[in-house]
């Protein structure tokens, strides 16, 4: 495999995704529609507790609004999801990310964040995929579809893969996020849960913040 060992212990890159996911075990997985929505949605999240936030490249103003949280709401660690290619990556860098997550990989995408200074969280669902990305030095990794594939599946990979993490995602929502966090492999959920479309679109920025702190109120008496 070519590419960088960007999971090498001790690495700047390894270093900042441990803590992005440290501070902020629940990442916000948010598809923005209008970019005037952006701003209080971040902020209702981080008054919830919710720092980590995964903005989807599934709407024409994503970018835009991951630009606005990242200049009005600082205290908001704001990712870029959906990454497919080298070029999505190259985007999300340019535009000032903490991190990127894709739902699954390619060699091209897998070589490019290699060598990129952006932490990165590759998509997989089986062992092959697993072995593709820990060869060029991964070893946080997202689960998806996490709920199709099942607790099991990361059950199954802590023998073999010891030294990998994983953030499942897909099918995770409130009624089962600790659940998922229980496994000793581990490290974060990311889900949608936390903000719903009919609140997004109805403004509704308190019971978002308010989810958000029902949920990290649960992490925290874990």
């Amino acid at each position: 495999m070519t590419g960088s060992r960007s999971g090498d212990a001790g690495s700047p890159k390894r270093e900042r995704l441990q803590d992005i996911l440290q501070q902020s075990p629940i990442v916000a997985v948010i598809t923005i529609d209008k970019v005037e929505d952006a701003v209080p949605l971040a902020r209702a999240l981080v008054e919830g507790g919710v720092r980590a936030l995964e903005l989807t490249l599934r709407t024409p103003v994503a970018m835009a609004a991951a630009a606005s949280i990242l200049q009005h709401v600082p205290q908001a660690i704001v990712g870029v999801g959906t990454i497919l290619t080298p070029a999505d990556l190259a985007m999300a860098r340019k535009a000032g990310a903490h991190f990127g997550v894709s739902p699954g990989i390619t060699a091209a995408l897998l070589d490019a964040a290699a060598a990129a200074d952006l932490p990165f969280i590759p998509g997989i669902q089986s062992a092959s995929e697993l072995m593709e990305a820990a060869a060029r030095g991964f070893d946080v990794l997202k689960l998806f579809p996490a709920a199709s594939l099942g607790r099991s599946a990361l059950q199954s990979y802590a023998g073999p893969f010891p030294q990998v993490r994983f953030c499942p995602t897909g099918g995770v929502g409130e009624d089962n996020f600790m659940d998922w966090l229980a496994l000793p492999n581990v490290v974060a959920v990311g889900g949608s849960w936390l903000t719903p479309k009919t609140d997004v679109r109805a403004g509704d920025w308190r019971s978002i913040a308010d989810r958000a702190r029902r949920a990290t109120e649960k992490i925290a008496k874990r």
